[in-house]
């Protein structure tokens, strides 16, 4: 496994929340569930431990009912991080493809449903009937969006969410199907100006794939947009004018060609 390095700030929340100040303890705490996690999926951020890094700072809640949805929360973090900002916690949603990855963030933050009872619900975004993808809305929806705690998928929240963050998805997948997720993805962002789309994942200054060996055993091939095929591809979805795109690469270390490209999607 990767070094165990937390930011100060990741660490001091993780310690707020699950009560762990000694960083010995805390330490082991976090391998025991990073290594139960690793045995269901090996996913990268799992085994560098970017899974107790924070990306979403106060997010915006100005809009009354506003709606956030971390799709492809792995642990939550995001989403209790979030929470413990002030977002309302009956509006917010978490969604990822295993149910096991949300368990284990109840065993890593040492909660329960009850203590933490943020909705999540399990399910493939590419797949139709979890969330059937339509044309992103022109007008907002004229039913209330329903009780976040009683979805069984994310059909039901199109063009309801507010904010919509995911990082470290769109990375898994090639290019054909990184159009289909944000097809999908448009499809819930609520038209109401200032409605966003977010988040972070691996991109190259020039997209391409990226062939790489990730560990010993696996061999990793990797579709990676650049910021400009970045903007592009949400050209083909929504309207010309009716969103702002903005995509910055920020590479570290000896790649220059290929680092963390952090976005936003904004309706206007």
């Amino acid at each position: 496994m990767a070094a165990f390095a937390p930011p100060p700030l990741d660490e001091t929340f993780i310690k707020d929340q699950t009560g762990i100040n000694d960083p010995d303890e805390l330490k082991r705490h976090i391998i025991t569930v990073q290594t139960k996690a690793y045995n269901l999926f090996q996913y990268r951020c799992i085994h560098s431990f970017s899974f107790i890094r924070t990306r979403i700072t106060r997010p915006g809640r100005e809009r009354d009912g506003a709606i956030l949805l971390d799709l492809g929360c792995c642990f939550g973090t995001d989403i209790r991080k979030a929470a413990s900002d002030g977002f309302p916690i009956q509006n917010l949603i978490a969604s990822d493809l295993r149910a096991d990855f949300w368990n284990l963030g109840h065993e890593l933050f040492r909660s329960t449903p009850a203590t933490c009872p943020i909705a999540f619900v399990a399910g493939d975004a590419l797949d139709p009937g979890f969330l059937q993808p339509t044309a992103p809305a022109v007008s907002p929806p004229e039913a209330p969006a329903p009780p976040l705690a009683s979805l069984m998928c994310l059909t039901p929240l199109r063009g309801h969410v507010a904010a919509l963050h995911t990082s470290a998805v769109f990375h898994l997948f090639l290019e054909p199907e990184q159009l289909q997720l944000a097809r999908a993805v448009a499809s819930l962002i609520s038209p109401v100006p200032g409605s966003v789309i977010f988040g972070s994942h691996i991109g190259r200054s020039t997209k391409s794939i990226r062939q790489k060996a990730f560990s010993r055993e696996d061999n990793l091939r990797m579709f990676c947009h650049s910021p400009e095929s970045w903007a592009e591809m949400w050209g083909k979805i929504f309207p010309a004018g009716t969103v702002q795109v903005e995509a910055q690469l920020n590479v570290s270390g000896a790649d220059s060609d290929t680092g963390i490209l952090a976005w936003s999607v904004t309706r206007l």
